[in-house]
């Protein structure tokens, strides 16, 4: 049928309406009931690709090491980056682990109270706050995040009482969640990455003790959970695999875009300098490869974790790190803690690596807490 131009032009601008309100669904952060400044960040963090990547830095803000590889901790609105750069890291990395036991403090010994307050702090100075949890064994408590037990998820969505008590476990996470609240009583928006690293098998969630279908089952039930039963409206929920070999590898256990905000993989350089070349190799190859899957999901993608134990090359970060990330369009890469002298993955002053990890941030394309803040990410 023919159509005069006026009804064929506004055929075209619907059609364009309604392909662009597609777009923004599609995009949108996943829970519907997402508080402002969850939406906000996830839509900034959109927004912001390809304008920088953001540091980050495990515990950064609880603990470090001191010149003389003696350690600090509690430190007054002090952190190792700042030590050396003036600036905290953009992004600060918590662990859950020992949460669900009730203990005080967490299982690298971070008070769960001194956690909470220097996220809040982190939040009001503009950065982003993510959170990983190494659960003990919800079927037997003795047993940690590392003890290897085959079908602990099968047994826990088959059997109800067993349900139940896992419900129980994620009703102290939810506590913590919704305690976290700003002088005003805004709810500060967190990443929450649970269950990562699942590519392995070293946890009793990892590949070799449940299937593909298992595994994106226990994701939605644990984060419509959270969401639905108690209430918590400000995680944006990351999906981070170990080391993978393709496309179809990362998304073998992905549990879907209605349960994933963020794309990202943890990956850690071993045994240099012998693999340098090759290890530069796979990390520039899974970053590419993430940066295609999140395109095509129009989702953020980021390293979720990452690191040189030690940072044993002096020139790592300009090197291995920056070639890479430099006009990629990551939100961030997070190094691991700096834990203690023979277990550290960032630099500390006088550390070998100190004036390459200066040197890197110099370049403008990596980013920490001021250029952080003046991206309002919240806003």
């Amino acid at each position: 049928m023919n159509l005069p131009n006026t009804s064929i032009t506004g055929v075209r601008t619907f059609s364009c309406f309604v392909l662009c309100l597609l777009s923004l669904v599609v995009k949108a952060q996943t829970d519907p009931q997402a508080t402002k400044e969850t939406k906000a960040l996830y839509r900034n963090l959109i927004k912001n690709q390809g304008k920088g990547v953001m540091f980050g830095h495990q515990d950064a803000l609880a603990y470090g090491l001191n010149e003389d590889g003696s350690r600090w901790t509690g430190g007054s609105d002090k952190s190792d980056v700042k030590t050396i750069s003036g600036q905290h890291p953009a992004v600060i990395g918590w662990d859950l682990g020992h949460l669900e036991l009730d203990k005080p403090a967490n299982l690298d010994n971070v008070p769960f109270k001194e956690m909470r307050r220097l996220t809040i702090e982190h939040y009001a100075k503009g950065g982003v706050i993510t959170f990983s949890w190494h659960p003990n064994n919800p079927l037997d408590p003795s047993k940690t995040t590392w003890d290897k037990v085959d079908f602990t998820i099968r047994n826990i969505l088959n059997d109800p009482a067993k349900t139940d008590n896992y419900k129980k476990w994620l009703d102290k996470l939810a506590v913590f969640f919704n305690s976290l609240k700003d002088p005003h009583g805004t709810a500060v928006p967190v990443i929450f990455r649970p269950y990562h690293e699942h590519t392995g098998s070293w946890f009793w969630w990892g590949a070799g003790h449940c299937t593909p279908a298992e595994y994106k089952k226990f994701w939605e039930l644990t984060v419509n959970y959270l969401r639905k039963e108690k209430q918590v409206h400000h995680l944006l929920i990351a999906y981070s695999t170990d080391s993978f070999t393709s496309k179809e590898h990362y998304l073998e256990r992905y549990p879907g875009n209605h349960f994933v905000d963020l794309l990202g993989f943890d990956l850690y350089h071993r045994n240099a300098p012998a693999s340098n070349a090759s290890f530069k190799a796979d990390f520039g190859r899974m970053v590419k490869t993430l940066e295609e899957i999140a395109a095509e999901n129009n989702k953020p993608c980021i390293v979720s974790e990452m690191g040189i134990e030690k940072v044993t090359e002096a020139d790592w970060w300009t090197n291995i790190v920056l070639p890479v990330v430099k006009d990629s369009r990551l939100s961030y890469f997070l190094v691991w803690r700096n834990g203690r002298p023979d277990h550290y993955y960032a630099p500390y002053k006088g550390q070998k690596s100190e004036k390459d990890f200066l040197k890197m941030i110099g370049t403008g394309k990596v980013l920490l807490l001021d250029k952080t803040t003046k991206l309002k990410l919240y806003k």
